[in-house]
């Protein structure tokens, strides 16, 4: 298999009641993807009223001048610089004008205010660069025309490559977005993960990440999609620290986990064996995560949506992180981003985009430790940006963020990864930071180590890669 070269930025890796079916949507209504009233991937073209959310002009697809000055150049394993270095914030939203912003806030972030005296929002100008290549346009096209939803939204059938959806019907729809978003074709990344305790001491875990989006392949039909069942494969492997050092995962991304659950073994070097790890799902612990996130909290949601209700609520205008080149950046080390209490926000950028509200509950007769969960989703992306996590007794619990960066070198393709994901745990003053890579290569193509994915990808020779 011919594997295109390509590039995945951070962002993670893999993994309401409704009809059999959700309809799909009639010519006129796709044709508004071309006809300049939407974006190609379904956003809403044209800027808002008060002119705080400017017109999509393409997104940038283009290496700026401002990144080659500071040092980039088109390789693999470069980290993407700062477009807009010259950009000063707007204003910073703190506890003192809390109030005049409220309306443009999701119910976690002022949560955050509320627990951290301290704490800071500051908004830039917003900058719609979110793009993709051409190819993938021409795919969502066809998406709008023939997919749908079956298996009570737990499968996918007449999609490929693209959102499946970029006129959305529903909450379960906008969330298929975001899981199948177009994210290259394969890629591997150093994903550092940082379990952070109140007092601002961390033991930092160090993974290694192979990613191959079966969704994404040109050579893979429509057809053969929804008949054998696999989007991903994902694997992952602990470099440190040293007790968990060698640890191995690898999944085989089902698309229906209602015909078939997901795929999952786990290497244990200490036993030298692998196994099958049922597991490895919903709200069971991620992977040296300390109990601080769930494994369908990975990439901000991944996995089986069968345990909840998804209620499509409609768009806001919400300041999300955004453009979070500063943050990215490899002149940062570690210590210059995890602090106690919360990460630097003196590195972070916000901006105002208009996003996908979508509200999930615990579906009557299964569980989770979530009792419900509110998504937002970039309109220009399908990336989750924020999510808000109750527990059982409806208390706002764990707030998610999404720091993400648009990767502009046509070389490598076009796409957006989170390069910093936040989970704040308002429950006993800690937070979990992952996805950095401040210090390692950028996220970088393997093409040539995978030419043979089944191959690769093997539960019965993945011991191969434990002490690579």
């Amino acid at each position: 298999m011919n594997i295109r070269t390509t590039i995945m930025l951070a962002a993670g890796l893999v993994l309401g009641g409704m009809g059999a079916a959700a309809a799909k949507v009639p010519q006129a209504e796709a044709d508004k993807l071309r006809n300049g009233e939407l974006t190609p991937l379904g956003g809403k073209r044209a800027g808002n009223e008060a002119g705080t959310i400017p017109a999509w002009d393409g997104g940038l697809t283009e290496i700026p001048e401002s990144a080659k000055r500071q040092g980039y150049v088109s390789r693999k394993g470069e980290h993407v610089r700062d477009p807009f270095p010259e950009d000063e914030p707007l204003f910073t939203i703190t506890a003192d004008n809390l109030d005049e912003h409220r309306d443009k806030l999701t119910a976690g972030q002022i949560a955050l205010f509320d627990f951290f005296d301290e704490y800071k929002m500051p908004v830039y100008r917003t900058r719609r660069t979110a793009a993709k290549p051409q190819f993938v346009y021409d795919e969502v096209y066809r998406n709008a025309l023939e997919a749908e939803l079956v298996d009570n939204g737990e499968g996918l059938s007449g999609a490929r490559m693209g959102v499946p959806f970029p006129i959305p019907q529903s909450g379960r729809e906008v969330i298929w977005n975001h899981k199948v978003r177009w994210r290259g074709l394969a890629a591997t990344r150093w994903n550092n993960q940082f379990p952070v305790t109140s007092n601002g001491s961390f033991n930092p875990v160090k993974l290694k990440e192979d990613v191959y989006f079966v969704y994404s392949d040109p050579d893979v039909t429509r057809e053969a999609i929804t008949e054998e069942n696999i989007i991903i494969y994902f694997l992952q492997v602990i470099r440190a620290p040293a007790r968990l050092a060698g640890q191995i995962l690898l999944v085989h991304e089902t698309a229906n986990q209602v015909q078939e659950v997901r795929r999952a073994w786990l290497y244990n070097p200490g036993q030298r064996r692998i196994r099958r790890a049922p597991n490895v799902g919903y709200d069971n612990p991620g992977t040296a995560s300390d109990g601080l996130r769930t494994n369908d909290q990975l990439d901000m949601f991944n996995g089986a949506m069968d345990r909840y209700t998804w209620k499509l609520v409609g768009k806001r205008e919400i300041y999300v992180p955004y453009n979070a080149y500063r943050i990215h950046s490899p002149e940062l080390d570690y210590d210059d981003i995890i602090q106690a209490r919360h990460i630097d926000q003196d590195l972070t950028r916000y901006e105002l985009h208009r996003v996908w509200v979508v509200e999930a509950h615990v579906r009557e007769g299964t569980s989770h430790v979530y009792k419900r969960r509110t998504f937002y989703v970039d309109e220009d992306s399908w990336q989750i940006m924020a999510v808000d996590n109750y527990d059982q007794r409806d208390q706002l619990w764990r707030v998610q963020e999404g720091h993400q960066v648009q990767a502009y070198d046509p070389d490598f393709y076009l796409t957006q990864g989170i390069v910093c994901h936040t989970i704040y745990d308002l429950q006993n003053s800690r937070y979990m930071a992952l996805a950095l890579n401040n210090e390692d290569d950028e996220t970088m193509v393997i093409e040539d180590q995978i030419d043979d994915p089944q191959r690769y990808f093997n539960p019965r020779t993945i011991n191969r890669f434990a002490f690579k």
